[in-house]
């Protein structure tokens, strides 16, 4: 078919529009760039499918179960409006250049562009892993084609993901509670954050302890512990198991023995250097970083989030700073390689590094998924000092945190000479003797750049910190001084942070490194797990999810089998697995797996009850309510009395909630229901509860008088209402919160009074007639004029504010002393909306806005840290989104979409040679 006449420029598309402009000047005006702000089309919602396939596997999965799994796509609204702009410039194009991110998603993205596009004209495949004007040339010039294999892996992935989500969590919503997700992937870390806890709850004590001492040699001191006595060893820490038993026989001292052993160590007042041991070691450098690695550092010394980290790296790429950031390679190009050892030279000299360069092999089993390592772009590497100009804090500072691993990865090793010394002490009866290590580096190598960060561990608190020597030789005698006993108790593991939570996830091969900071962030969302500073704390809710998933979904919670898919999606990227194979013996089971359906088929009866059901004690039980976890708690004396329900305090995490704990709780006098007193006006009783929702006081009636018959003087019943008859509805007490100024146990029956007559009027408007209110409201204390509203700047105004000082209120623009006072940060005019950029804090958080668009801060992010250009491009980003979807309570007819269904397998095969 002949071709239109066109203007001879290439069109490019890529994923983000960051990338638009430093792409387009680097590749001139041969070009046009543009965006297709990630993906341009998605699986189908259920009110997205034509009448006619709501009855088939397509209305219940988008997704054609009986014809080869095939997909039913439809464009979103902001796709529409980008494939239309797309369409338009490609009408004036003679080539077209897909040049989304080298990976599955960026692979299906350019996949899904060429379906939806249809170009007539000749198209090419065009990746590069750095933003540099060097990269993107040679990008340009070394294309390839589209790689189906990687396209048929991300599809393959979407389709799981949806089968396994829609499948599963209805399940949930019915046995456990309504809005909760079962995710493929966030179930299996999910159950990591349980598992740990489960750990923690089951875990006992040991306490034991030691000797420590200061022996000194002349001015010389430093500090010894307790190792042998009498030449068996002392218990430390890792010699007790889980269950506070221990697991080889040594030495555990109480506390009355190490006093005793003190007392007798301080007496003899020296001791004899017995032995003294000397042993070189070496330390090798890390390498360069990986998705995952970098995430795990950027939490341990930055304390980013994973999302957050991501979230930089992201600009830090499309900025042209850094190589691309999704990776699972170790390995650097020659170029960097090269770059990295003569910077070490620059800033450490000659001896800084090896003789040969380091090799470091990917780990990867997908190599057609390799890239680099992280690293700073170009042939030069730039250092922090020369980019912070161009890079806001945390892209400062996570820049720093790459540039120094990788110089450090080419640096020379590190070697050192650690020295231990035994001292012996007669002590009475008694042969004790005591040990001190010190380390000296010889030569530091690459820790001159960079030296890893490290998880906790439960051995920690045995380890002695690292001290300088003396000069010592066996036989020395030293005096020993400051003799002390030491207790100490074993702990549990740690629970898990985000950073050790993704080494966890990627040693058991669960997910991807790239998807690993939304795993994180989903759990976090759907309220499974909590943060208590840096540490993950799994909710009840979690608990019971979990053990549904294990009683009924064994095999797909299980942790080698969430590796061993990962393993097949890499597989059918790498064209060893056929997608539509694979998917049916995932969904409908064969050779060792039962399948999907045949599990959700099969699910037997499922006790609600009991899955959200933990015993405490005898008689208390926790479960999971519509509004969270409590207490329930019977009384054995009256086993048929209703059980007592004791709220748990919010912060109280699943290890804490101990038998003596919860007897505490259940002991501890109730909060609130106190009766004030009476209220004048009308006779009610006035009465402060501690409720779900906070404190609050009500009026009640007061106890009603027993009917007396006149006669017999006996007590009657009240008479009963006639069948039929309708009963009154009650009428509502009056009730109001408790300010947060306000005790439930300090507050009066004046205070309650003013607060059960709220709003309080103020006075009237002499200019409107209308009346002024003082009241609290949802978002604060505020005044009300007619529709008028003006906030107040504390709840006690609301009891003092006069009229005087409402009217001035009223009298200052509305919004002026507001929007001055909210700002957290200003910056000058947006260069598409032309008004200034706020960054404000709104009742979800911090939000940047210009007045028209506003963009929620990623959780993680410090809003103080952002800046102009990363505020322009949230907007832009947010822009190119276009509204979000009107949410109704109203069933109605959706209106129809233009819909895209993906061919069937044979069509597609056909499309894709």
């Amino acid at each position: 078919m002949p071709k239109a006449a066109t203007s001879g420029k290439k069109l490019v598309i890529v994923e983000s529009p960051t990338k638009m402009k430093s792409i387009q000047g680097y590749l001139g005006d041969g070009y046009e760039v543009l965006s297709s702000v990630g993906h341009i089309r998605d699986l189908a919602d259920r009110k997205a499918i034509p009448a006619e396939l709501k009855k088939t596997s397509v209305g219940r999965y988008s997704i054609d179960i009986e014809n080869d799994f095939s997909p039913y796509y439809v464009e979103s609204e902001r796709g529409k409006k980008t494939v239309a702009e797309l369409k338009r410039a490609l009408k004036s194009a003679d080539e077209l250049l897909l040049a989304t991110d080298e990976d599955r998603e960026g692979e299906a993205i350019a996949w899904h562009l060429l379906e939806t596009l249809k170009p007539k004209v000749p198209v090419k495949r065009m990746v590069f892993h750095e933003i540099t004007k060097d990269a993107i040339r040679a990008a340009v010039d070394s294309t390839r084609d589209l790689d189906l294999d990687l396209v048929d892996a991300q599809e393959t992935r979407r389709i799981l993901d949806r089968l396994y989500g829609w499948d599963v969590s209805p399940v949930l919503w019915m046995k456990v509670q309504q809005g909760l997700s079962a995710g493929r992937v966030q179930s299996a870390a999910t159950r990591l954050v349980v598992d740990r806890e489960r750990e923690r709850i089951a875990f006992v004590s040991a306490s034991y302890w030691d000797v420590v001492a200061t022996a000194a040699k002349a001015s010389d001191s430093f500090g010894v512990t307790l190792a042998r006595l009498d030449g068996a060893p002392i218990a430390r820490g890792s010699d007790f198991d889980d269950r506070g038993e221990l697991k080889k026989p040594v030495v555990v001292l109480d506390e009355q023995a190490a006093a005793a052993l003190a007392e007798a160590v301080a007496v003899a007042g020296e001791a004899s250097v017995t032995a003294l041991e000397s042993k070189p070691g070496t330390r090798r450098p890390y390498a360069p970083f990986t998705t995952s690695t970098m995430q795990q550092e950027a939490g341990r010394k930055l304390s980013m989030s994973a999302k957050h980290a991501m979230s930089v790296a992201q600009r830090l790429y499309e900025k042209g700073y850094i190589t691309y950031m999704r990776t699972d390679s170790t390995a650097l190009s020659q170029q960097a390689v090269t770059a990295a050892r003569e910077q070490a030279v620059q800033l450490y000299g000659a001896k800084a590094v090896p003789l040969n360069p380091r090799v470091y092999a990917s780990k990867s089993k997908n190599a057609q998924e390799a890239h680099e390592a992280i690293r700073p772009s170009g042939e030069t590497f730039r250092t922090p000092a020369q980019v912070s100009a161009g890079l806001d804090r945390d892209e400062l500072r996570l820049y720093d945190l790459i540039w120094k691993r990788t110089v450090a990865s080419q640096m020379s090793d590190a070697t050192y000479e650690t020295t231990t010394v035994t001292l012996t002490v007669a002590a009475g009866e008694r042969k004790a003797e005591f040990t001190a290590s010190g380390t000296v580096y010889t030569f530091r190598g690459f820790l001159e750049a960079y030296e890893e960060g490290r998880d906790e561990k439960r051995s920690d608190a045995d380890k002695a910190d690292d001290q300088r020597l003396p000069q010592l030789a066996v036989g020395d005698v030293l005096a020993v001084q400051d003799v002390e006993p030491k207790g100490h108790a074993t702990n549990p593991k740690p629970r898990y942070t985000e950073a050790s939570l993704v080494k966890a996830l990627e040693e058991r091969g669960i997910g991807r490194p790239s998807t690993f900071a939304s795993i994180i962030d989903t759990i976090l969302d759907r309220g499974y797990v909590t943060k208590r500073g840096q540490a993950l704390v799994p909710s009840w809710t979690a608990f019971s999810v979990v053990r549904l998933l294990e009683q009924h979904f064994s095999e797909l919670i299980d942790y080698d089998f969430t590796a061993e898919l990962e393993d097949d999606l890499d597989a059918i990227a790498r064209g060893e697995q056929k997608r539509v194979d694979w998917l049916k013996e995932f969904y409908f089971g064969g050779g060792e797996h039962v399948g999907l359906r045949n599990i959700v088929d099969n699910l037997g009866e499922i006790d609600a009850r009991e899955l959200n059901s933990t015993p405490i004690t005898d008689t208390a039980t926790l479960r999971i309510g519509r509004y969270g976890p409590y207490l329930e708690v019977t009384d054995p004396a009256h086993p048929e009395a209703d059980p007592r329900r004791v709220n748990l305090p919010e912060d109280l995490a699943p290890d804490e909630l101990t038998a003596a704990r919860a007897q505490e709780l259940i002991e501890a006098p109730v909060a609130g229901d106190r009766v004030l007193g009476e209220n004048p006006a009308n006779g009610k009783l006035v009465v402060v509860k501690d409720g779900r929702f906070g404190p609050y006081v009500q009026e009640v009636d007061p106890p009603s008088d027993e009917l007396v018959d006149e006669e017999t003087g006996e007590v009657v019943e009240p008479p009963k209402p006639k069948r039929g008859a309708k009963k009154e509805a009650a009428p509502k007490p009056r009730t109001a919160s408790l300010f947060k100024s306000m005790s439930v146990d300090t507050i009066d029956l004046d205070t309650a009074l003013q607060l059960l007559d709220l709003p309080r009027t103020v006075g009237t408007d002499p200019e409107s007639g209308d009346p002024i209110t003082a009241q609290n409201g949802r978002y604060g204390p505020y005044l009300k004029k007619g529709a008028d509203s003006r906030t107040l700047q504390s709840e006690q105004q609301i009891f003092d504010v006069t009229l005087e000082q409402a009217l001035e209120i009223y009298a200052q623009p509305k919004y002026g002393a507001r929007r001055a006072s909210s700002a957290l940060k200003e910056f000058d005019a947006d260069p598409v909306s032309g008004k200034p950029i706020r960054i404000r804090d709104g009742r979800f958080g911090p939000y940047v806005t210009d007045g028209e668009t506003n963009v929620t801060i990623p959780r993680g992010e410090d809003p103080m840290s952002v800046e102009f250009d990363r505020a322009v491009q949230m907007l832009a980003d947010k822009r190119a989104k276009g509204p979000a979807p009107k949410r109704t309570t109203k069933r109605a007819t959706a209106a129809k979409k233009t819909t895209t269904a993906k061919k069937t397998t044979a069509t597609k095969g056909a499309t894709k040679k």
